[in-house]
């Protein structure tokens, strides 16, 4: 399981480091592609594999699931780490992440994700703000 919130540099040739406890738990190769709420998301080969299998039961007669899966998987790329633990990011990846130089990777359960470092603050900062009325929503959710 992926947790803890890390904070590196993207560097100019678009790498930045990956933790060594999410180095582990990732494998050799793994997938990068494009998040929710601004953010990259990072699967390990085998959760990646589900998630596919999860996104080919998508009707392709409806517009909305093309479009998610077009742009889901579009940018969506297989990375392997340097003998620095660092991936290079891709042009498109960096840009719709609006990635700069200071970056958060963040674990959440089954995957990583990758945050511009003022985004991040924003998200957390509101997150922190409205946490007991999030919590009281998920309806399915029992501490």
């Amino acid at each position: 399981m992926f947790m803890g919130e890390f904070h590196h540099t993207l560097d100019t040739k678009g790498r930045v480091i990956v933790p060594a406890k999410f180095r582990k738990l990732l494998g050799d190769k793994f997938v990068i592609t494009r998040g929710m709420d601004g953010c990259l998301f990072g699967y390990p080969i085998e959760q990646w594999e589900k998630l596919e299998a999860q996104l080919d039961k998508l009707p392709l007669t409806k517009k909305d699931a093309r479009a998610f899966t077009r742009f889901f998987y579009s940018a969506a790329a297989e990375v392997e780490f340097d003998k620095q633990g660092r991936i290079n990011l891709s042009a498109p990846l960096i840009k719709f992440a609006k990635l700069e130089k200071d970056c958060v990777i963040v674990g959440v359960s089954d995957r990583i994700e990758i945050w511009d470092a003022e985004r991040w603050n924003e998200f957390s900062q509101e997150a922190e703000d409205n946490f007991e009325e999030i919590s009281e929503k998920m309806t399915d959710f029992d501490f």
